[in-house]
């Protein structure tokens, strides 16, 4: 056998197309050259779209995590905004007389934390009273009669967001100007 006999041989392991072929050993180098050029990047393109194909994969999982832990934090948040709606309310409804005592500033102590664990979250209460009503952001429960109702006048309940979400409207009245309340 000669030399480019057992090149070839060596390169395609199969000594019967070394024989094949006859001592034509440049040519059948250059073939196999070519055919191992073209295996290689056939090879490369493939690694190049697995490479790509899981930077896609990991950016979505990432992307699907996101939105898992947002769909989390909006359903648990929105359980909490009644609670506190309630802790505002009781505060709210605590004779000026015993303000000073104790056990009401340890109420409001637990009211500040509730908030702050809320504003940490990322909610912020949405302005409502004085503004334009907006049935995105506000739910109109009452109305002044006879009035255009394109102002807020009263909040009756306040609304809330995280992000740019919505986590609940403002439930409102509406009506011209400001309410006689105020």
């Amino acid at each position: 056998m000669t030399d480019a006999e057992t090149r070839q041989t060596t390169m395609n392991g199969d000594p019967e197309t070394a024989d094949a072929v006859g001592g034509n050993g440049a040519a059948t180098e250059t073939l196999d050259t070519a055919a191992l050029l073209a295996e290689r990047d056939a090879y490369l393109d493939q690694l190049q779209r697995s490479r790509a194909d899981f930077a896609n994969f990991r950016r979505r999982t990432e992307q699907e995590r996101a939105q898992i832990r947002e769909i989390a934090s909006h359903v648990l948040l929105t359980q909490f905004l009644p609670v506190y709606d309630d802790l505002q309310r009781a505060m709210t409804a605590i004779p000026d007389e015993t303000r000073d005592e104790p056990w009401v500033q340890g109420l409001a102590l637990i009211e500040r934390k509730f908030w702050n664990v809320l504003d940490r979250a990322g909610v912020t209460p949405i302005e409502a009273r004085g503004q334009p009503f907006d049935p995105a952001l506000h739910e109109a429960v009452d109305s002044v009669p006879g009035s255009t109702a394109t102002t807020v006048i009263d909040v009756y309940q306040s609304g809330y967001r995280l992000g740019q979400t919505l986590l609940r409207p403002a439930m409102v009245k509406v009506g011209d100007g400001v309410d006689s309340r105020e």
